[in-house]
Formats: structure tokens, sequence, C-alpha cells
């Protein structure tokens, strides 16, 4: 009896841990950024984050990204909601270069280069590796009106050339 126990016991650990590892616990994976990230003027399932997690369930990978991406936000936002947007555990971030920077220098805010830098070396300091998201040429085809957003198709543009480096560096 006790060892029929013990066995039940080693079986339901050993499930448990497939669990945590085929739902991705592995590798939890954040983007942050400004309104292209969040998904401005597109549903949240259009935006590039939510495109790329089922671009990677499609490869076999059940990876959560977490879409941290506010309209409108700057590099010095990032900076300071970077703790609580990129929690502990957090493995990669993809990482919007050019929109929060865009909006700074819109606003007239912060120095756009020194705060881009803290992000980084905060994020390399905990060890999360750092892609930064795609900003293409091809993407100028795919632009909302105002000519400052994408479009659905954008963001699967977006989505579909992030996904390699984000393959690799899952491995």
């Amino acid at each position: 009896m006790m060892r029929r126990a013990g066995t039940v016991l080693v079986t339901a650990w050993l499930a448990l841990a497939g669990c945590a590892v085929a739902n991705g616990a592995s590798g939890q994976i954040v983007a942050i950024g400004a309104s292209n990230v969040a998904g401005r003027g597109v549903s949240s399932s259009d935006a590039w984050p939510a495109q790329l997690e089922r671009m990677l369930a499609a490869k076999g990978r059940n990876v959560h990204v977490a879409n941290a991406g506010i309209n409108g936000d700057t590099n010095a936002g990032m900076l300071g909601r970077l703790d609580s947007a990129v929690p502990d555990g957090t493995k990669i971030v993809l990482l919007d270069r050019l929109g929060g920077g865009w909006n700074g220098r819109r606003l007239g805010r912060g120095s756009q280069t020194a705060e881009l830098a803290s992000i980084e070396a905060r994020l390399r300091s905990r060890h999360v590796k750092i892609i930064p998201m795609w900003w293409g040429t091809a993407l100028r085809g795919h632009l909302q009106p105002d000519q400052i957003h994408f479009t659905p198709e954008g963001h699967r543009l977006v989505a579909a050339h992030m996904l390699p480096p984000v393959l690799r560096a899952l491995h």
C-alpha cells in the first residue's frame, strides 16, 4: 500500500512538472512598448504579440506572450513600469525601441537614448534576453490612415518577423 501511494505521488509530481513545461512556464515572454505593441486601432487578438503567441503555438511552443504595450508610452514610462510589466521569471522581452522614443521626443520628455539604455541594462542584469521589435520598411504599406499605427496585416508581418528570433531564444 505504501509503495502504491509513493508511486501515485511521484506520478502526480511528474504530471505537474510536465504541465508546467507544456504550459510555457519555462519561458515567459513580455512585449513592452508603445501603441504599436498595444495594438492601437486593432483588436487585441490582432496585435502582434497575440499573433506571435498563436504562431509559436502552431510551432508547438505553448508560451504566453504578455502584451505590456501602452498607447502613447515613452521610454521614461517603460522604464518606470519595467518591474511591474516584466515580472520575475520572464525569460524574453520583445522591446519596442522606436515607439517610446518617438513619443518621448514628440512630447519633449527625457533623454530617449539614456532611458532606453537603462531599460536594456536593467533587463540584462536580470538575465532577460532582449529582442528588438521588428520595424521593417515592408510595414509602410500596412499602416492605418494615420500613417503611424499598423493594420492587422502590419501586425501579422511584425509577428512573422519576430517568430524566428523568438524561437532561437527559446532554445
